[in-house]
């Protein structure tokens, strides 16, 4: 295929830095709305739904591995939701799309909060939590990429790498919401978190929603696409047929290396915490609490990694960080596993800011910048959330089956399946294109850094 570097206008071009401003603080606290919604659920998977929403004859375990199996089936979904979303966002625009995405995740959480248990309707009530997780999944697979590519879409392509990871940190500022928040309620005694306290968090989310509609409704269309329709460039065919004709390899290096990194942040968010809580070393609200000081840390460390990515490289950085993976990943289980309350918070710390963060936080533009304006929703949207199946949304089911193999390796064995997939996220960004281009020519005494975009 012919290289297509460059042919995105330049970025930022027709925007002024208010407007610059109001994309990113959009994105942001859109993008925290949405995963505050979906990664409640995780929060609440291992502690509330085995319990509510099925049989109370039911094994434990077993209660929670099918609450794990509904949390599966949003992730699943949210390929689907990326490629409807990406089709229309490619073709209509960023803008309209995020504001449907926004609107279908607060009513589906809203949902989760007044919905019946097990013990009201039966069977049904499990079935219609999958049914809503998987409406979950559809919207927070349209959301990623296109709040991701509003805030890139709208700086100076030099500084895309930070902006792109402006709006990624609204997952795990999103996570620190759902856990401070299901925390507080969690303190209170069994039976009245179980019958109410739980809900509360669900139902918040109207506000937030409200809250996020307003300042997407304020935000101006992406700079880069609208001049791609001005130009001509925004086709009439569909989008998902031209990025799995024109960026095969592409879209399959971004798969693979999205899964590694995310894998972790599942792990942590949805496994660990329920894992920390029943050895009785750290009360479940605690637990609660760790990953919620984490995750406050992890929203500094992924623009951090972002920023480096800007200087030296999205490869660079990525590649250091799966080494730092690797070489942390153990340590990290020794430290949950220690029996000791401030080691099993630091081994929170080790994992979110640390091991997730340094591959994580340059995920944003390393993706968006591999596809043109004119494919660049769809494309992200498919790399990203059908890494996220692979990684997110399998992490707490590989992780029991793996802590539970009669080979005595508890932990172990899932430290080295994790060293194992961000051994292949690794390779994937090592045969991928830097998309980061330096060159001589210079604006006002100042070298220039610019993104260039190649088919396979």
């Amino acid at each position: 295929m012919e290289d297509r570097s460059a042919v995105s206008p330049p970025a930022g071009s027709t925007v002024t830095p208010k407007e610059s401003r109001r994309a990113l603080v959009s994105s942001f606290l859109g993008s925290t709305v949405e995963y505050y919604d979906f990664l409640l659920y995780g929060a609440a998977a291992g502690l509330v739904f085995p319990v509510l929403f099925f049989p109370e004859t039911m094994d434990p375990r077993l209660g929670a591995t099918l609450s794990f199996v509904i949390l599966l089936a949003g992730y699943i979904s949210r390929p689907i939701g990326g490629i409807l979303f990406g089709h229309f966002g490619d073709k209509v625009g960023r803008k309209s799309m995020l504001f449907i995405t926004l609107m279908m995740m607060g009513i589906v959480s809203i949902c989760i909060g007044l919905m019946p248990t097990y013990e009201s309707i039966g069977i049904a009530a499990p079935l219609i939590l999958v049914a809503l997780r998987i409406v979950q999944g559809l919207a927070v697979g349209g959301e990623w990429a296109g709040a991701t590519l509003m805030a890139a879409e709208h700086v100076k392509e030099g500084n895309r790498g930070l902006a792109a990871s402006i709006a990624v940190t609204g997952g795990p500022t999103g996570s620190v919401l759902a856990t401070l928040i299901l925390g507080l309620f969690a303190g209170l005694p069994d039976e009245a978190f179980l019958s109410w306290g739980w809900r509360v968090p669900f139902l918040l989310s109207a506000a937030l929603v409200v809250i996020g509609l307003y300042l997407r409704f304020r935000v101006t269309e992406s700079p880069d696409f609208a001049a791609a329709r001005a130009a001509g460039e925004v086709h009439t065919g569909v989008p998902i047929m031209r990025v799995i004709k024109n960026y095969p390899l592409t879209s399959l290096y971004g798969i693979l290396a999205a899964a590694g990194p995310l894998f972790m942040q599942a792990l942590l968010a949805v496994w660990v915490v329920p894992y920390v809580a029943a050895q009785g070393v750290v009360p479940r609200q605690d637990a609660l609490y760790m990953l919620t000081f984490s995750s406050v840390l992890h929203i500094a460390a992924i623009p951090f990694f972002a920023w480096l990515s800007d200087r030296y490289g999205r490869r660079p950085v990525m590649l250091v960080g799966a080494a730092v993976s690797v070489s942390l990943v153990f340590p990290m289980f020794m430290l949950l596993n220690s029996g000791s309350y401030w080691l099993v918070a630091l081994g929170f710390v080790v994992g979110n800011p640390i091991i997730q963060a340094s591959m994580y936080g340059p995920i944003g533009a390393f993706l968006a910048e591999k596809f043109e304006t004119q494919d660049r929703y769809t494309g992200v949207s498919l790399t990203f959330q059908v890494g996220s199946v692979l990684g997110a949304g399998t992490a707490p089911l590989m992780a029991n089956w793996l802590f539970d193999l009669d080979n005595g390796g508890g932990t172990n064995n899932i430290a080295w399946y994790f060293i194992g997939l961000i051994a292949v996220s690794a390779l994937a960004v090592y045969l991928s294109k830097e998309t980061l281009v330096r060159t001589t020519a210079r604006r006002g005494g100042r070298r220039t850094q610019t993104a260039g975009v190649a088919a396979d």
